[in-house]
């Protein structure tokens, strides 16, 4: 870990700055909306063409890249989102402040894909996963302290403002003053839409409603926060605790991952967050209520994200998953942009009590498909699956791969431990030992027995002993099955 740390700390540094400044314009937005008088439904449109101008930027900053290179990628993107935390308060107006989400969810999508590229680039196989589980932890830890930084200024001025901006500024200092070489970047391969589906209904379904659920926890909060009237200190520690939940759930959860069916925990987990969403809409439980509420809302919506990715990444070959990552994320990007806007129309409509009661509904959607696909196929053995990545649904493509590549594999069987029993009898015509015949050979004489046994050439009933050296007699094939085993399903929809 501390050399992980060494050869990444500019790096996750300027991250966190970023994520700072990133947490702080999406919840000073809401409550600043809420100051200037805007409507619901328009704050909605703001908040959603963050989320349109980050798959915008998924789907295009790639081809930048190609054509002129990290660095200059990097510090553009870096500026324009410098610019755009200082105009929001210049122009307070919907129809502007949606154009400038717009453009800055374009630019973080390409500095993520960046940053991410560079991390890969700059720890090797050994560390990779080690290195990725840092940077998704360092991006809730951002957003937290972003959540802190809000209380120390007054939403209707500017400092709120130009602070995210400096900090943003700063955060590319490290990382572009850094020895790290620009790493090489190929092209993210595709996979149609309708072989995702085919390979992983449960996954694509998933992935599209948890990122209008993740949109809505993100976006919609504060906006959420102000219509029922909560301070900007309670607004902030609810946003934060969305973050704690899910930052504090995902290793737990992740161990737990790769010693069950995934599907199940996914169903677990979502039913949890109905009944938490639920108690929230039957009783008043104060603001500590809600903040626990939205504590447990994102211990649900960041790893069942991860377990629905972890989950289609089982039926896939390795070679797949750079294409499926790519779909997976284009999906959550479509979820995301819907989110806000739904949620707006249903504030708008019924009040606040509207945020949660999409929340909930979308939860209770999942958990019944997740059921239903669960009957559909059987669960995958441990042998069968892949590794529990840390994986935030903010993360790009680069960082799913990436981050998939690294994790590792699911438990194998246990193997046989030595020393074991070997029979230095004669065998019956089954090839069984005659009873009280057993030895127990020690480690460092395992050879020796065998070649005592295969001292004339032939082994009992015949068999060439010294052409194979199974301890457990009998020639028992005791190998892991392999992945592609899982071929042989009839059904191959996960």
């Amino acid at each position: 870990m501390i050399t992980v740390l060494r050869s990444t700390w500019p790096l996750l540094l300027g991250v966190m700055l970023l994520l700072v400044g990133n947490g702080m314009q999406g919840t000073l937005l809401g409550i600043r909306g809420g100051i200037e008088h805007m409507s619901t439904d328009r704050l909605a449109v703001v908040m959603a063409a963050y989320f349109g101008g980050f798959l915008i930027g998924s789907l295009t900053v790639p081809d930048m890249i190609k054509r002129v290179g990290h660095v200059r990628v990097f510090a553009a993107l870096g500026s324009l989102i410098s610019a755009v935390l200082i105009l929001y308060a210049a122009y307070p107006n919907w129809i502007a402040w949606a154009f400038l989400r717009l453009l800055i969810g374009f630019s973080f999508s390409g500095v993520y894909i960046t940053a991410e590229s560079w991390l890969n680039a700059s720890t090797g196989n050994e560390s990779r996963g080690q290195a990725m589980s840092l940077y998704m932890i360092v991006q809730m830890i951002g957003v937290v302290c972003a959540q802190v930084l809000l209380n120390f200024g007054d939403p209707g001025g500017y400092m709120l403002f130009i602070l995210p901006s400096v900090l943003v500024s700063l955060a590319f200092t490290p990382i572009l003053l850094s020895v790290q070489p620009a790493p090489a970047f190929g092209a993210l391969k595709r996979m149609s839409f309708g072989r995702l589906y085919s390979v992983s209904p449960l996954g694509c379904i998933g992935i599209f409603i948890m990122g209008s659920v993740f949109s809505a926890l993100l976006g919609m909060t504060a906006v959420w926060g102000t219509i029922e009237g909560l301070s900007v200190r309670d607004i902030s520690a609810v946003v934060a605790a969305i973050y704690l939940g899910g930052l504090i759930a995902q290793f737990p959860i992740g161990w737990l991952s790769d010693r069950m069916d995934r599907r199940l925990l996914v169903l677990e987990l979502l039913i949890a967050g109905v009944l938490s969403v639920s108690m929230v809409l039957a009783f008043d439980f104060g603001v500590w209520g809600l903040i626990v509420s939205a504590a447990i809302a994102g211990a649900v919506s960041n790893p069942v994200y991860a377990l629905l990715l972890a989950h289609t990444n089982d039926h896939l070959e390795a070679d797949d998953m750079a294409a499926a990552s790519a779909g997976l994320m284009f999906l959550n990007g479509l979820g995301a942009v819907g989110g806000p806007l739904i949620v707006g129309r249903l504030m708008a409509v019924i009040g606040p009590d509207g945020y949660w009661i999409y929340i909930g509904l979308l939860m209770s959607i999942l958990a019944g498909y997740t059921g239903w696909r669960m009957m559909r196929r059987d669960s995958s053995t441990a042998s069968e699956t892949g590794g529990f990545a840390v994986i935030t649904p903010s993360a790009s493509p680069v960082a799913v791969e990436y981050s998939f590549d690294a994790a590792p594999e699911g438990e194998d069987p246990p193997e046989a431990e030595l020393p074991i029993d070997v029979t230095t009898a004669a065998f019956g015509p089954m090839g069984e030992a005659e009873e009280g015949d057993d030895t127990t050979v020690a480690p460092e004489d395992y050879g020796s027995t065998y070649a005592a046994l295969s001292e004339d050439g032939d082994g009992p009933d015949g068999d060439d002993a010294s052409a194979s050296a199974d301890p457990a007699g009998g020639g028992d094939d005791l190998s892991v099955p392999d992945r592609t085993d899982s071929a042989e399903d009839p059904n191959p929809q996960a």
